[in-house]
């Protein structure tokens, strides 16, 4: 199976741009066979990668990203990558973690701090760049997070990029942003970044607009 970093290589040398998608684990009333046949829908389309977020917040999904992650490679052939978050984990749980996806077959990662929960109580990594060569070291493909309108607890693009620079140089091989809808900041983020010495490929995070709803969340998130 392809890591991501190889996929966007011969991206590059064939002048084509990698298209991905994001599911979420089920929780609720989302069974994981309504996630099977999402991924099922979503290979037909051909993508160079599936990714599967993962849970930091209580909402008790969080186990079944490795599980969709591998059923994507499984059963239909598809470059998975399994989201970890490390706010409140421990070297034991990340270990676990990282054996369980191994198991598994997965060998791309994203390498998230995660949003803090409620009560949330620091852990043995503080931040993704302090997750990231735990990853690298355990042999999988590591990606991190970018935040072209800046991060929630940091608004400056300088710092971001700075962050961004240490994530690269964690062992980061490649970077997702967060979802963004004007592209004049993803611009200026994107110059910002090659300003910094940053060369690992940048993939933009593009999320359609479903209903009111949605959006109104989003104001408010």
């Amino acid at each position: 199976m392809d890591t991501v970093d190889s996929i966007f290589t011969q991206a590059r040398q064939t002048g084509s741009q990698p298209i991905s998608f994001e599911i979420f684990p089920p929780k609720g009333e989302l069974s994981m066979e309504s996630a099977r046949t999402i991924a099922q829908e979503l290979a037909k389309l051909d993508p160079a990668f599936i990714s599967v977020t993962y849970s930091a917040g209580g909402s008790g999904n969080k186990q079944a990203t490795a599980e969709i992650a591998a059923m994507i490679q499984d059963d239909h052939d598809v470059p998975a990558v399994a989201h970890l978050t490390c706010a409140g984990a421990s070297q034991q749980s990340i270990s676990a973690a990282i054996a369980d996806m191994k198991d598994r077959g997965i060998r791309n990662v994203l390498a998230l701090r995660g949003d803090l929960p409620e009560g949330y109580e620091p852990g043995d990594f503080r931040y993704a760049k302090d997750l990231i060569p735990v990853l690298a070291d355990a042999g999988f493909c590591v990606g991190a997070a970018a935040y072209p309108e800046g991060h929630i607890d940091c608004d400056s693009l300088r710092l971001n990029v700075e962050h961004l620079r240490q994530k690269q140089d964690a062992g980061a091989s490649f970077l997702v942003t967060q979802l963004f809808f004007d592209n004049d900041c993803f611009y200026r983020f994107r110059e910002g970044a090659e300003a910094a010495g940053i060369t690992v490929p940048i993939t933009a995070g593009i999320m359609p607009f479903m209903s009111k709803a949605q959006i109104q969340r989003m104001v408010f998130m």
